[in-house]
């Protein structure tokens, strides 16, 4: 059981979200940085799948009424326990009643909290995620708002502290061309690699906006709406890229010029306004370590 005393600009419950429902409508949504979900469940024993706390720019108060493990990854931020300074990226225990407060991060922007045996709220469409364009699952975290916690876990992983994530000032993300990059300019590309775009203030769990050289397009009427991928860079009539994250929906009627490649899209996903970001092209790029292995665990 947790208990919300002070929720931050933004807290909601992440899992790795409900794909396969296209189809009806619906996102595939969860975690916007799931490797750091990831990592936060395997530190306190949990499957990877677990639901955790996702915050954006920290700012969470909990209280524990009961004894938890748990461990806080992504974003880095000043945390503690009954006012005990602690780390992040390695489990920490906290005992009945005493209370955890998270700061700002000092870098990057969404920071993940998992507890031994995950949240449980009840799953929508198979998943506990809350999805802030359509409004699927929990809503996000208010002020005296209790949550369960689950038994489910598995054995405590030996290890006390994890390798730190770098995040860098300004990083670069790999693309891969189109699918509608034949709707621009033959330069267009080029500029979208040789500049730094910066990121805006309108940007939230459903895209980032960007701000830079614009990218100008031979064919200018709209299209109709397109599924898309986390990742995708539409870009609309004024010519600034929106990356898709984790909330996004189909296309608007613009094309794509690029997606932003799978093993970048954690690091897409921990952008904060005012930093600038570059692209370069890369047709191909190995998947995280932790994907390969599940890659290569399939029979």
């Amino acid at each position: 059981m947790m208990e919300i005393l002070r929720p931050g600009p933004l807290t909601t419950v992440q899992d790795l979200g409900r794909p396969g429902h296209a189809a009806l409508g619906v996102g595939t949504g969860g975690a916007a940085d799931r490797g750091s979900l990831r990592l936060a469940n395997r530190l306190v024993g949990n499957a990877e799948s677990a639901a955790a706390l996702e915050m954006t720019c920290g700012g969470l108060t909990v209280r524990f009424p009961v004894p938890t493990t748990l461990a806080l990854t992504g974003a880095p931020c000043p945390a503690t326990l009954d006012g005990r300074q602690i780390g992040m990226n390695g489990p920490v225990h906290a005992a009945a009643g005493q209370e955890l407060t998270v700061g700002f991060p000092s870098r990057a922007l969404r920071t993940y909290l998992a507890v031994r045996g995950g949240i449980d709220v009840p799953p929508v469409l198979g998943s506990r995620s809350t999805d802030t364009l359509s409004g699927i699952g929990p809503t996000p975290l208010d002020v005296s708002t209790h949550l369960a916690t689950g038994t489910a876990a598995l054995r405590f992983p030996p290890i006390d502290f994890a390798p730190r994530r770098e995040f860098q000032d300004q990083p670069v993300l790999h693309i891969v061309p189109g699918p509608r990059n034949d709707w621009f300019t033959s330069e267009a590309l080029t500029t979208l690699c040789t500049s730094a775009y910066e990121v805006t203030s309108d940007s939230n769990r459903v895209g980032a906006r960007l701000a830079g050289p614009p990218l100008d397009r031979t064919i200018r009427h709209e299209l109709p709406p397109e599924g898309m991928v986390r990742g995708a860079l539409q870009i609309p009539p004024n010519g600034q890229p929106v990356l898709f994250l984790a909330d996004h929906p189909v296309t608007g009627g613009y094309p794509v010029i690029a997606v932003v490649h799978e093993a970048d899209l954690d690091q897409a996903a921990q952008l904060r306004p005012g930093q600038t970001v570059r692209f370069h092209t890369s047709p191909r790029r190995r998947p995280p370590r932790n994907r390969r292995a599940q890659l290569s665990a399939k029979p």
